[in-house]
């Protein structure tokens, strides 16, 4: 609490007056541009990786940046992410949605354990809320990522996206460059498009093409993000020689 603290009086004589010309400059019409789900992992800082400002993003977090899929629910609204999304794309009218996952993520690299019974067991879920969460909501990544390993980590995944028809095909990690819990990370990253769509207030505007998603993949090791390329059919790192291309793909893809 000290440092945090001192943060705030380090900010009362730096960046308050600017950051309060922001707030006064979106008050009355801020136009956020994106719903963004991310992780809480204490290094993920999204609106510094991608130069946002006040009032651009909605910004939702929690354990492995997972979207509950919507069979989950008796009733669709029970869960703080639908939620998140009515607000930013039903109220708000926002028209992207972000899921971004990382590297060394731990609620990744705890799935990745889950993958044992013994240790996914529903007395040991009963112990841990985190176990529980990711069992419940993120087996599906898991289940997809085991059978792709079974089959040799080679074969392509293909992923539903705005609707069940648009469907889009996924190389994970052909280069093989990252951890076998960063290439989980990845899947799960892919599958929580699928999940996002699942919700049916969501429905009319994402086969109108009025509402896109897009997934992001940031490496903390290195800072560098990676955007899935429905192209490319895998994670492009987004760089000085891939950005051109990459917003092409955008503008055909989503305008």
């Amino acid at each position: 609490m000290e440092r945090i603290l001192r943060g705030i009086m380090r900010y009362r004589n730096s960046s308050r007056i600017q950051m309060v010309k922001e707030f006064q400059y979106v008050r009355d019409n801020p136009e956020p541009k994106a719903v963004f789900f991310t992780c809480m992992d204490s290094r993920m800082i999204p609106t510094r990786f991608t130069e946002t400002h006040v009032g651009d993003m909605f910004v939702v977090r929690n354990a492995g940046n997972v979207i509950p899929h919507s069979h989950h629910f008796v009733d669709e609204f029970f869960s703080c992410e639908p939620a998140a999304l009515e607000l930013g794309c039903i109220v708000n009218d926002i028209r992207h949605i972000i899921v971004c996952g990382h590297s060394d993520c731990k609620a990744m690299n705890l799935l990745y354990k889950l993958k044992d019974p013994e240790f996914a067991s529903l007395d040991n879920r009963r112990l841990s809320p985190l176990r529980s969460w990711l069992c419940t909501h993120a087996q599906s990544s898991l289940d997809r990522f085991q059978k792709w390993v079974a089959g040799g980590m080679k074969d392509p995944l293909i992923f539903s996206s705005e609707t069940p028809l648009r469907k889009f095909v996924a190389y994970i990690d052909p280069e093989n460059k990252f951890a076998i819990e960063d290439k989980l990370s990845q899947i799960n990253t892919l599958q929580q498009l699928s999940n996002v769509a699942s919700y049916g207030f969501l429905k009319h505007r994402l086969e109108q093409h009025d509402l896109h998603i897009h997934a992001l993949w940031f490496d903390i090791y290195t800072g560098d993000i990676y955007f899935f390329s429905r192209g490319a059919k895998q994670f492009v790192h987004v760089d000085e020689s891939t950005v051109g291309k990459l917003l092409q793909e955008v503008n055909r893809y989503y305008s």
